[in-house]
C-alpha cells in the first residue's frame, strides 16, 4: 500500500496530524536510545528489548487507535506503549523496577500495562499476546461499543500454534481483531527465513481476513492499512491483517554481545544499509516533510529538543523513586471480583 498523497506546504488539521506522528516517533527513539545508554553504562533491571527502528510501525498504527480501543504488544513492546499513549514517565519508572512504575515496578521493561489507555500489556511470551488480543476482540465485540483489538507480534511468533489459534477464532466469529505483525526478519538470534516456510500473510490469507503487507517503515503507508482495518472493525466486518516489514537496529536485547560472545548472526553492512537515512523511519519521514513544506529544520530541531526533555525528565522521575514493594506482589496478582 502507498503513501498517501499530499499537496506540497498543505497546511491545516492534516498537517498537525504529520507533525504528531513525527513527535511520537521522536519521542519513541529518544526513549530507547537512551534506554541503550543507561543499560551498558548502569545497568537496568532484567532483559532490554529495543525496537529502534521500528518507531512507524508502531506509531502508523496506533494512531489511528481510540483511547478505549485494546491492544497487546511484545517483549519489544515500549514503542507501543508510547504510541498509544503512554506516558515516558511511568514508563521508565516500571523499567527502572520502581513504585511510581505504571504496574508499580512489578512487570518491568517487557510487562508495561495502562489499561486506562487500552494497553492491556506487553509479554515476555513470544505470541503471548495474541490469544489475549482475540479475547479482547470477543469482549468488545460483546460490549457492541465499536472497539478494536490491535494484536502486535513479530515474524518469529507467527510460527507458536497460538497465530493459528487466534486467527481461526477470529475469523469463524467475526472479531473485531487487527493482527499487526512486525516482520523484521528475525527471530531472536535467528533469520527467520531459516526457520519460516512459504509467505506469513499467506497464512492469514488461509482464513480468509483482508491482508496488507506494507513498508513498515514509512509511516504513511502503515497508517493508512491500519486505518482501513480499525474502519472495518468499527463496522463488525470482522479481523485483518497487517504485515509491516521493518528491521530492528539493535540487538534482540542489550546484552547480545556478552551472550553470542563475539559471534553474529547478522552483518554490520546490513544493519548500516537499514540505518541509512533513505531507510531509517525517522529520518524518511523527517526528510519528507521538510520537502513538502510541512516540517522544516527549525520546527525539527525545536520537536526534537522537546522529546529529548521529556526523556530527560523521565529518567529524572525514575532515579528518584522507591524501590517497588516486593509485599504487594501477590496482592497485585489478582483481581477482586465484582460483587
Amino acid at each position: 500500500m502507498a503513501s498517501e498523497a499530499v499537496t506540497k506546504g498543505q497546511a491545516g488539521p492534516w498537517a498537525d496530524e504529520q507533525i504528531e506522528l513525527l513527535e511520537r516517533m521522536l519521542l519513541i527513539r529518544h526513549a530507547e536510545a537512551r534506554l541503550a545508554q543507561t543499560a551498558k553504562d548502569v545497568g537496568l533491571p532484567g532483559g532490554v528489548h529495543l525496537s529502534i527502528g521500528q518507531e512507524a510501525s508502531a506509531v502508523g498504527v496506533c494512531s489511528c487507535l481510540d483511547v478505549d480501543d485494546w491492544m497487546t504488544s511484545t517483549h519489544r513492546g515500549h514503542g507501543h506503549f508510547l504510541a498509544k499513549g503512554g506516558e515516558v514517565d511511568s514508563m521508565f519508572a516500571e523499567i527502572w523496577g520502581k513504585s511510581s512504575g505504571i504496574c508499580k515496578g512489578m512487570g518491568g521493561s517487557m510487562h508495561v500495562a495502562d489499561f486506562s489507555r487500552g494497553i492491556i500489556g506487553a509479554n515476555g511470551i513470544v505470541g503471548g499476546g495474541l490469544a489475549i488480543a482475540t479475547g479482547a476482540a470477543l469482549a468488545a465485540q460483546l460490549d457492541g461499543k465499536g472497539r478494536a483489538a490491535v494484536c502486535f507480534f513479530g515474524d518469529g511468533a507467527a510460527n507458536q500454534g497460538v497465530f493459528m489459534e487466534s486467527m481461526n477464532v477470529s475469523s469463524i466469529w467475526k472479531l473485531p481483531t487487527i493482527f499487526v505483525c512486525e516482520n523484521n526478519g528475525l527471530s531472536e538470534f535467528t533469520v527467520s527465513s531459516t526457520v519460516t516456510a512459504g509467505k506469513l500473510s499467506d497464512r492469514a490469507r488461509a482464513f480468509g481476513m483482508p491482508v496488507e503487507v506494507v513498508d513498515g517503515n514509512d509511516v504513511r503507508a502503515v497508517r493508512s492499512a491500519a486505518k482501513a482495518a480499525v474502519e472495518r472493525c468499527r463496522r463488525g466486518e470482522g479481523p485483518s491483517y497487517i504485515e509491516t516489514v521493518t528491521y530492528r537496529i539493535h540487538g534482540h536485547l542489550e546484552a547480545e554481545d556478552l551472550i553470542l560472545a563475539g559471534g553474529s548472526y547478522r552483518t554490520a553492512a546490513e544493519i548500516d544499509a537499514w540505518r541509512a537515512e533513505d531507510r531509517d523511519p525517522v529520518s524518511r519521514f523527517r526528510a519528507l516533510l521538510a520537502e513538502e513544506g510541512i516540517c522544516g529544520a527549525d520546527r525539527f530541531a525545536e520537536l526534537d529538543q522537546r522529546a529529548k526533555e521529556k526523556v530527560d525528565a523521565a529518567v529524572t522521575f525514575a532515579e528518584a523513586g522507591e524501590p517497588a514493594d516486593t509485599k504487594l506482589v501477590f496482592e497485585l496478582m489478582f483481581v477482586e471480583p465484582k460483587a
